[in-house]
């Protein structure tokens, strides 16, 4: 088994309308923020009430909302200057993956006097401590959140570099089932299954342990609920909560234990070539489960059970818990059938070429050491060749 080290941090909230309570969160940390918010928010009209609740607590801010595609160096640097040249005292994130990556960079390397190419350059932790950081995350998952690991673009090389920091960077991460209810049918279909994908990872991997095991269970259960519905009358939860539910415990799993090859090449396609993680996840999902239906069968087969899958293929001589790791593929891919959602990576206007390059950089991610079994560059390409 893995070591076990348990750190109780930060602060989980999820409750619906907590979003209303961000400027009563804030002021635990300090009077003055930077915020970064996703322009999408503004659009929507959720922006405006995440900015009322710090008006109304009396909480100073200033917004940086001038998000790339992704969360890159260059916009890192360019929050990173304006933060520390306003002297905040925190910083605020409300949004997805890239305004949660940003603003992570933010609190980790604002008071640094070396500049953050020296730390993407030559991997080390921050030797100033940071300034507390506040997540609204306005999805139901956020997968490197609750990490030691900030994923950034190298704006210069496109390629995805991992920034060291610690573990208790993020003080408060507030769900708002509310919040994603600006989301379409199709963009909750493909993260519900990159959130289950992030749940399987975590379980499959070699770096897991009884704990992570213990939050990736039960987020599977609740995913299942949330995707499927409940066979109990007594569980009455919406179906939104029950997303945001499986999706923090999920990537608190991940955080735990780690990520997948299709959380991995989810990570690298979306910095270097701006593809949605939660497509390339979904269309990778099935083809890890066969990869790890190899190896781990009883594990796979575990994992069917808690999805409540029966065996819904025969093969001749194959064992019960083989016919439930195929079921369990079969199903996942009957589920982006059904949600019409790209069932081919070629599908995301990807070439071989681009798929080889993304191979390599995921090879030489730290992730790559705790997949499932061990896999080289090599492997990792016939994986997504299989899904091309």
């Amino acid at each position: 088994m893995s070591d076990f080290i348990f750190r109780v941090s930060p602060n989980i909230i999820i409750s619906s309308y907590s979003a209303s309570r961000l400027g009563e969160f804030a002021l635990e940390y300090g009077k003055r923020f930077i915020l970064i918010l996703d322009p999408i928010l503004k659009a929507v009209g959720i922006a405006d009430k995440i900015t009322q609740s710090l008006k109304d607590s009396n909480v100073d801010y200033f917004i940086f909302d001038e998000l790339a595609q992704v969360a890159d160096s260059k916009t890192a640097r360019l929050a990173i200057n304006l933060a520390k040249n306003s002297h905040v005292q925190g910083v605020i994130a409300a949004g997805g993956a890239k305004a949660l990556g940003i603003a992570r960079a933010v609190a980790a390397f604002c008071y640094e006097s070396e500049d953050l190419y020296d730390f993407i350059d030559q991997p080390s932790f921050p030797k100033k401590a940071p300034i507390p950081l506040i997540a609204l995350p306005t999805t139901c998952r956020a997968p490197t959140l609750f990490t030691d690991k900030i994923p950034i673009t190298d704006s210069r090389t496109h390629q995805v570099k991992l920034l060291k920091v610690s573990y208790g960077l993020c003080k408060a991460a507030v769900f708002d089932p509310n919040m994603t209810v600006t989301l379409t049918e199709h963009q909750i279909n493909s993260l519900s299954l990159e959130s289950l994908c992030l749940c399987a990872e975590s379980y499959f991997s070699q770096k897991s342990n009884f704990f992570s095991e213990m939050l990736a269970e039960k987020s599977a259960i609740l995913l299942h609920y949330a995707m499927d519905g409940a066979d109990s009358l007594s569980i009455t939860t919406p179906k939104e909560e029950l997303l945001v539910q499986g999706g923090c415990m999920a990537s608190l799993a991940a955080s735990i234990s780690s990520f997948g090859p299709a959380g991995i090449f989810a990570i690298v396609i979306n910095g270097r070539f701006k593809i949605s993680r939660s497509l390339v996840s979904s269309i990778l999902f099935p083809y890890v489960i066969e990869d790890c239906a190899k190896f781990k069968t009883e594990k796979v087969a575990a994992f069917a059970k808690l999805l409540d899958i029966k065996p819904s293929l025969t093969s001749t001589g194959a064992t019960e818990s083989e016919i439930l790791a195929k079921s369990l593929a079969e199903n996942i891919r009957q589920r982006i059938a059904m949600a019409n959602l790209p069932t081919r990576l070629k599908d995301l206007s990807i070439t071989m070429d681009q798929l080889a390059l993304a191979a390599q950089d995921a090879s030489s991610l730290e992730y790559a050491n705790s997949l499932p079994r061990s896999m080289t560059g090599d492997d990792l390409f016939e994986l997504v060749k299989a899904a091309f």
